[in-house]
């Protein structure tokens, strides 16, 4: 009995974690998505329903403010990259320096600037200045903060159990927003046969953003004080930026992984045009609370089990299965088209588009680790933070592209100013169905292909590519 103990001490893993710093690394992905969420989520209806920009214009601005992202990523990603370890180690000051100017920033966005000026050009200029800065500083702490797993820990199970509590903070931070601001930012109105409509409040936008803001602030200070760099950086780091993003651009796993991450990310932004669905063609915008809970439920049942799951099938093998079942479950919605009295039919197809979709989600961190250890086994270069920045990019990408897409889709169907004030229209309302049932349909089937027959990193090539990391590490500690 104490040989068997002996030699398990002996196999363990040198920086193995345990249920403490899966729980710190949480609280920084809660802060992430406290403010993200709610700029994804109410963002668009702030613009259009408050500040009533027009539709084609909103979208010009994601465009826009967006691109200069594949500027700004990449930059944060070299600056993380080139700076020396300080004592409280490489990446993790960046969540205690940026944790304040990120949060007021997804404040500033929110800030009803039409109380002070009619103009519309310069409504739209204090538009794009405040989601830039907030994109900026968004970039700022993110970058760091996905490094910082790869450094927590260089072991395989420890890496599924931070991408695993990585999903229950953002689960955490994700719901906040989407369970309680429908029942703040709206007002609800009677028309005269009894029926009720809602429209955007500003003021309680304003107040939500607020609560988001001081929200963030508390849980990345706290996800700074519980979490520690155990795999060491280099201290005199000697990185050619040059090498390091064109080696990622050649290798098939990076370029896979970028791509869905575009998917995800986008479907994830997407999911936001259901809230002019709830308003506009079901007329119930609390459905958007029910809507959350049929996307974070499953994820919250099946976190018990992925990590077991992981264990014996494999990260690819487990997202492959999860968006396929999406995908099947998206095609149906598609097909059925729910009409405005059975908004119980779309209730239970996003149940079972979340169950499949959560494999994805919860697995997904750590196969973002899996790819960095991929590329420093096949270059010799650390590079976590250019990695890391050009899928972050990737992400907003396809926050991006879903944003321009589907607001120019509403423009195109005829959702205009009029819109935000009444609810259900005959032809637009059956436009904005058709947006919000069709897009999901096609980004599931495509996230299940790349992962299906295009991402090689199987259960098995993954493991000499840990063994190698392991033993790298070791040597240099």
């Amino acid at each position: 009995m104490a040989k068997a103990k002996e030699k398990a001490v002996e196999n363990q893993h040198p920086n193995k974690i345990g249920i403490k710093e899966g729980m710190g690394y949480m609280l920084g992905d809660a802060g992430n998505l406290f403010v993200l969420t709610y700029v994804s989520y109410a963002l668009k209806i702030f613009y259009t329903d408050v500040l009533k920009i027009a539709a084609n214009k909103v979208a010009t601005l994601f465009l826009v403010t967006r691109l200069w992202d594949a500027i700004n990523d990449p930059l944060w990603g070299g600056i993380v990259a080139k700076r020396k370890p300080t004592k409280d180690g490489k990446f993790r000051p960046y969540i205690k320096w940026v944790a304040i100017p990120v949060a007021v920033a997804q404040l500033l966005c929110f800030y009803d600037i039409s109380k002070h000026t009619s103009n519309p050009i310069l409504i739209l200029i204090f538009a794009y200045v405040t989601y830039i800065m907030f994109g900026m500083m968004y970039t700022g702490i993110n970058v760091p903060f996905g490094s910082l797993a790869s450094v927590i820990t260089d072991d395989p199970e420890g890496r599924t159990l931070l991408s695993t509590f990585r999903s229950i903070g953002g689960g955490i931070g994700g719901a906040a927003p989407l369970l309680v601001a429908p029942l703040l930012i709206y007002d609800k109105h009677v028309r005269p046969d009894g029926t009720t409509f809602n429209t955007a409040n500003a003021g309680g936008m304003f107040k939500f953003a607020l609560a988001m803001c001081i929200c963030s602030i508390v849980f990345y200070l706290a996800c700074f004080k519980s979490t520690k760099e155990r795999v060491k950086s280099e201290a005199e780091p000697h990185i050619d930026m040059k090498k390091a993003y064109g080696a990622m651009f050649k290798s098939r796993p990076f370029v896979v992984l970028a791509i869905t991450g575009v998917l995800i990310s986008g479907q994830l932004q997407f999911a936001s045009y259901n809230n002019y669905l709830y308003k506009n063609y079901f007329e119930n915008t609390n459905l958007s609370i029910l809507g959350s809970i049929a996307q974070y439920l499953p994820m919250a049942i099946m976190i018990l089990f992925t990590p077991k799951l992981v264990k014996r099938f494999g990260k690819k093998e487990l997202a492959g299965f999860g968006s396929m079942f999406a995908a099947a479950a998206a095609i149906a919605c598609y097909v059925i088209k729910p009409r405005p009295d059975q908004s119980w039919i779309f209730m239970i197809v996003l149940f079972i588009i979340g169950f499949g979709y959560s494999f994805v989600s919860i697995t997904n961190w750590a196969v973002v680790a899996d790819v960095i250890d991929y590329q420093y086994v096949k270059t010799g270069i650390r590079s976590e933070s250019a990695i890391y920045a050009v899928y972050t990019f990737s992400r907003k990408l396809g926050q991006t592209i879903a944003d321009y897409v589907g607001l120019m889709l509403l423009n195109h169907v005829g959702y205009t100013e009029e819109m935000a004030s009444i609810g259900y229209k005959e032809g637009v309302s059956e436009g904005i169905l058709m947006i919000c049932t069709l897009i999901p349909a096609i980004t599931y089937t495509a996230i299940w292909l790349l992962y299906r027959f295009a991402y090689p990193l199987t259960k098995e090539k993954l493991q000499p590519i840990y063994e190698q990391v392991r033993e790298s590490n070791e040597s240099a500690s």
